[in-house]
């Protein structure tokens, strides 16, 4: 828990963090290695990260930090499932930094396959976004690398692996920018990371249910309307015996419930738990505060198929930040969260015990949830669901950039047209029909002004994200649109976003449902 006392409001930086591409063209230019393996003998051990070049004050300004990525037992809060994590927490550890200096982070790999990591959010250098075989080569099992970048902005981000499908597993983090001259004023604060879970259930993994979702292709499969009912509870009491690890279930079958939110089908994938930092909602996290105090909560989504509606019971929010970019303080009840985005809001912490719910929309009513006690007295039971999720909802559409973050009134210099494309049934997501290709890209132009037009012909949701970049929204009628990195775009709608290519490299443009990305829902642009 952090102390914030107030401060005059500084001036963030207004560089448009443009979005950009990727592309198949990594061979054009050597890829980043990973260093050599752990020595035998000594785990946990990697290389430390070399001093940067400069005087003191800079070697003083790059801050270090060593994740090692190990297979072993999680605790969900009563449920112990075997996964992989970052050092045996769940979520990983929180990397905190300031903006202006550098973070030097060890990714030391002790699992059995390669794996890399992603600054999700960041406008990193392109060599350091953790796409394996496009910016980087994967850090193999045994191996280490480290990745080294500036902290451009402050805000609220994450970090995941960005291999296959690793993130659904507990491969994630949160990864905050605090702001040396912070212009909010609050007296504590809380992080706060949702998940969906079914590694490690009743034989299920991630990668099991992948080949699943893909074995559906062609196959005429009935691709289930019906909610999850329950939560999914489907093999959640035990392990089912004499199950091989990652092998494919029964409960690996996609079902999908319906949101009026996410105008038809809530995922595709039914999931046993869904988490707020790492607990489930039987066996819920703890945030201790005082009345009258004024709390920072961060909200990370970090789940591969679930967007959460939350409220914190018996109290209004303020929302101050989407995606880590300030906007103009709007008040509401609850807000969406799609996969991969954030949300900073502030709240008056009232005097009881409150709870933080997080509605796996579309999926049967099933919830996580996290209390907020200010007093003594009995918890509400995990199956309440405070008013305020039904009450005002503030979309992205509607927040409006701070100015000083606000993208400057330019026509765009190019419109890239892009169709997401795809059916449940067919499990055949794409960009205009056509599977991801790593040789294939969309060429940009440096220093460009780039209009992202994005056009859902499927009947289901899509969390888009870019990479290494920053759009605006566009549309806004009263100001300047929010700054993001994730975009919901709803089913049979368009959405408009500008962004400025200043961030040269190779760039992935995908959808954040992890199961959509590894069936194809990827592309690249390039400059």
């Amino acid at each position: 828990m952090r102390i914030s006392a107030p401060s005059r409001r500084a001036l963030l930086r207004t560089g448009a963090l443009a979005v950009a591409g990727a592309g198949a063209l990594a061979a054009a230019r050597p890829l980043p290695e990973p260093s050599c393996p752990t020595p035998a003998g000594a785990p946990g051990t990697a290389a430390t990260p070399p001093a940067p070049a400069g005087d003191a004050k800079s070697r003083a300004a790059t801050r270090a930090v060593r994740l090692t990525a190990v297979s072993g037992r999680a605790d969900l809060g009563g449920r112990t499932v075997s996964t992989w994590t970052y050092g045996g927490g769940l979520p990983g550890r929180e990397i905190r930094g300031t903006a202006g200096e550098t973070l030097a982070v060890t990714l030391a790999n002790h699992l059995p396959q390669p794996t890399t990591l992603h600054w999700h959010g960041l406008a990193v250098p392109n060599a350091m976004d953790g796409v394996p075989g496009l910016t980087q080569r994967a850090v193999r099992a045994g191996g280490d690398f480290v990745y080294r970048f500036p902290l451009p902005t402050p805000g609220t981000y994450w970090y995941h692996s960005h291999a296959g499908v690793q993130a659904d597993r507990g491969l994630y983090g949160a990864l905050i920018v605090e702001d040396p001259h912070e212009p909010l004023g609050y007296d504590t604060e809380w992080v706060v990371v949702l998940d969906d879970w079914l590694d490690g259930v009743g034989g299920r993994s991630p990668e099991a249910t992948l080949r699943t979702l893909l074995g559906s292709r062609g196959s005429g499969m009935d691709m289930p309307e019906d909610a999850e009912g329950g939560g999914g509870t489907r093999n959640a009491g035990r392990d089912t015996p004499g199950a091989a690890p990652g092998s494919a279930r029964p409960g690996d079958r996609p079902h999908t419930g319906r949101s009026a939110l996410l105008d038809g089908a809530g995922g595709n994938v039914t999931y046993p738990y869904h988490l707020v930092n790492g607990r489930t909602a039987n066996a819920p996290r703890v945030f201790a505060a005082r009345p009258g105090q004024r709390i920072r909560i961060r909200l990370i989504n970090a789940s591969g198929d679930t967007a959460f509606r939350v409220a914190l019971g018996g109290h209004r929010m303020t929302v101050t930040h989407t995606d880590g970019h300030p906007v103009r303080h709007t008040e509401t009840d609850a807000l969406l969260l799609a996969m991969g985005e954030r949300y900073d809001v502030l709240v008056t912490a009232g005097d009881g015990v409150f709870p933080l719910t997080a509605l796996a929309e579309g999926k049967g009513g099933a919830a996580a949830r996290a209390l907020l006690r200010t007093a003594s007295g009995a918890a509400p039971k995990a199956s309440a669901r405070p008013r305020e999720l039904d009450g005002r909802l503030v979309g992205a559409e509607e927040l409006l950039a701070e100015d000083a973050v606000a993208l400057d009134d330019r026509r765009p210099d190019r419109t890239l047209r892009l169709r997401l494309t795809g059916s449940m049934k067919k499990y055949d997501w794409a960009f205009d029909g056509k599977p991801y290709d790593p040789r294939q890209a969309h060429a940009l132009r440096a220093g460009e002004r780039v209009r992202l037009e994005l056009t859902n012909a499927t009947k289901m949701w899509h969390p888009v994200h870019l990479h290494g970049h920053v759009f605006a929204l566009t549309g806004t009628q009263d100001g300047p649109g929010a700054r993001k990195d994730t975009a919901i775009v709803l089913p049979g709608r368009t959405v408009r976003a500008d962004f400025d290519a200043e961030n040269p490299g190779v760039w992935m443009l995908h959808c954040h449902n992890a199961y959509h990305q590894e069936a194809g829902m990827m592309t690249l642009l390039r400059y």
